[in-house]
C-alpha cells in the first residue's frame, strides 16, 4: 500500500512538473541560481537548466578523490613531482615520433592552419595523457559540483575555486544542451581536476576545440586532440609562428640547469620576474640571459596551456628531442 502511494506521488510530481514546466531559475543554492541564469542567457532552456541542476546523478553525488587532491598541500606536492614526471617521459620520445608519423596529415594541417609546431603538440599530448593511453575515470560535472558545494569562500584561492567551478559547470551544461543529450547522459570523462579528453581541456576551454574532419570536435579522438591543442595555443597564447629549432639552445642542458636553479630557489620561475596578476616577485631563470631569449619567448606560450614552469620546460625538452629524432 505504501509503495503504491509512493509510486502515485512520483507520477503526480512528474505530470505536474511537465504541465508547469520551468519558467525561472529559483534555487535555494544561490550559486545554482547564478549558473542557471547564465546558461539560459546563452540559449539553454529553463527546463534543461533546471533538470540538470536538480539531477540526483549530477548534483547529489560527490567526488571525494577530487576534493582530497585539490587541497593546497596536494597541489604543491604535484608541482614538485613535475620534474620527476618529465624525466620519466623522456623514454616515451620514440612513441612521440611514431605518433607524429602516424598522424602526419593531421599535424601538417595543424601546423599550416595555426602555426604551432607538431612536436610541441605531440609533447603536450604526451604529458597530458601519454598520447591517449591514460583513460580518465571521473565525471567533469561532478568534479566541479563537488568543489562548488564543499568549498567555503574564506580565502582568495577558495573564491577562485568557486568561480572556476561555476564557469566550468556553465560550459558543460551549454555543451550537452547543444549536443542534445539529457543531463544523465551528459558524461564527460575527466581527470580528478575536471580536465577532459586526450589534450585535457577544462570545459571552459571548449571554445578552443577544433575537429580534423567533423563539425563537432571529439577530444577523445587523436585527430581532434591534435587540432584542438594547436588552436588553443594559437588563440590563447598567440602561438602563430613555427619555432625554428636551429635557433634554440641545447634545451637538454638548459633543462638540467633549470632544475638545479629551482632546487636552490623556492621562489623560482623559468620566465617571469613578476606576476602580472598579484605583483609577486620571482627569481627568474631566463631573465637577462640573451642566449635564452628565444627559448623564453616560446616557453611563455606553453605556460598559457599550463602555468607550471616545470611543465612548460618539459614540453620544450620533449619537443626539442623529438625534432632531432625526426631528422634522423
Amino acid at each position: 500500500m505504501i509503495m503504491d502511494m509512493i509510486k502515485y506521488l512520483l507520477i503526480l510530481l512528474t505530470i505536474t512538473s511537465t504541465l508547469w514546466g520551468y519558467e525561472n531559475c529559483s534555487f535555494q543554492n544561490k550559486n545554482y541560481e547564478e549558473i542557471c541564469n547564465k546558461v539560459v542567457k546563452k540559449g539553454v532552456s529553463y527546463k534543461y537548466a533546471n533538470e540538470f541542476l536538480l539531477s540526483y546523478f549530477k548534483t547529489k553525488k560527490f567526488d571525494e578523490i577530487t576534493y582530497k587532491y585539490m587541497q593546497p598541500s596536494r597541489i604543491k606536492a604535484h608541482r614538485k613531482a613535475e620534474k620527476k614526471a618529465n624525466n620519466v617521459l623522456v623514454r616515451f620520445i620514440p612513441k612521440m615520433v611514431i605518433n607524429l608519423k602516424k598522424y602526419k596529415k593531421v599535424y601538417d594541417k595543424a601546423e599550416s592552419k595555426y602555426g604551432v609546431n607538431r612536436e610541441i603538440i605531440a609533447a603536450i599530448l604526451l604529458k597530458e595523457t601519454k598520447l591517449g593511453k591514460i583513460k580518465p575515470s571521473h565525471d567533469a560535472f561532478i568534479v566541479f559540483n563537488t568543489l562548488l558545494i564543499r568549498t567555503k569562500p574564506n580565502s582568495k584561492r577558495e573564491k577562485w575555486l568557486i568561480n572556476m567551478s561555476k564557469t566550468n559547470m556553465i560550459s558543460i551544461i551549454k555543451h550537452c544542451y547543444k549536443k542534445g543529450v539529457t543531463p544523465e547522459q551528459c558524461n564527460l570523462p575527466s581527470s580528478y581536476a575536471g580536465a577532459v579528453g586526450i589534450p585535457q581541456f577544462m570545459p571552459n576551454s571548449f571554445i578552443y576545440t577544433d575537429s580534423y574532419k567533423n563539425k563537432v570536435p571529439d577530444l577523445t579522438k587523436m585527430e581532434d586532440a591534435i587540432m584542438s591543442a594547436a588552436r588553443f595555443l594559437n588563440k590563447k597564447a598567440k602561438f602563430n609562428k613555427l619555432i625554428r629549432w636551429e635557433k634554440m639552445p641545447d634545451i637538454v642542458s638548459v633543462e638540467s640547469a633549470w632544475y638545479d636553479y629551482a632546487f636552490n630557489n623556492d621562489n623560482a620561475s623559468f620566465v617571469y620576474a613578476k606576476s602580472k596578476r598579484s605583483g609577486k616577485k620571482y627569481d627568474c631563470f631566463t631573465c637577462n640571459k640573451p642566449k635564452l631569449k628565444y627559448l623564453k619567448e616560446y616557453t611563455k606560450k606553453i605556460m598559457r596551456y599550463n602555468n607550471s614552469s616545470n611543465y612548460a620546460v618539459g614540453v620544450m625538452r620533449l619537443a626539442y628531442s623529438a625534432n632531432k629524432e625526426l631528422k634522423k
